[in-house]
């Protein structure tokens, strides 16, 4: 018989020998039967490709096992990483999830759209001439009467309601997106 086949001879054996001790040693770390098979497996691959580099005295089935410790450990280490990193992005899917819930329990709607509304409003009327922006806020904000007002600004009452209808044109212009929600609201 020639080395190769010799050789071949005694890795068949000690994989008989050996390698439901072997996967036994693996799976009882990784508890993973099928990773554990395929750990055996690749050490005792890697001990066959490996052969040409040890010394003739060396324990093969000590060597196989020892690769094997260093598989599991990788494998577990491996699993290990994956596992915090889940717990990391579970924390802060937690925490981004919490943040959404606090903010929408402190969110009033109501609130929001009467701050842009005014705004709104108050840009329209600072756009408006000076004589329709200023009947506009005495008949709604100073609550006087259309008489009232032709009186004070020495203007006709059909001038008046002119300048407030004009107001209201422009009012209902810009706030046009947010009717649905003041009709929601009134």
């Amino acid at each position: 018989m020639d080395d190769a086949t010799t050789e071949l001879r005694i890795f068949n054996q000690l994989f008989i020998d050996y390698q439901s001790r072997f996967i036994r040693f693996a799976n009882s770390y990784i508890r993973d039967i099928e990773m554990a098979e395929d750990i055996t497996i690749e050490s005792l691959m890697y001990y066959w490709e490996n052969r040409s580099r040890l010394q003739s005295e060396t324990n093969v089935p000590a060597y196989v096992l020892t690769v094997i410790k260093h598989k599991c450990l990788n494998y577990l280490q491996h699993i290990q990483t994956v596992k915090m990193v889940s717990r990391e992005m579970y924390s802060d899917a937690e925490w981004e999830f919490a943040t959404r819930i606090t903010t929408l329990e402190a969110c009033e709607p109501y609130e929001l759209f009467t701050s842009e509304m005014e705004e709104i409003i108050k840009n329209t009327l600072n756009s408006l001439p000076d004589q329709t922006k200023n009947v506009f806020v005495m008949s709604r904000f100073q609550n006087k009467s259309h008489k009232e007002i032709a009186d004070a600004l020495n203007i006709p009452t059909k001038r008046v309601e002119y300048h407030i209808t004009k107001a209201i044109k422009a009012l209902r212009v810009s706030l046009k997106d947010y009717m649905p929600v003041l009709i929601f609201f009134l």
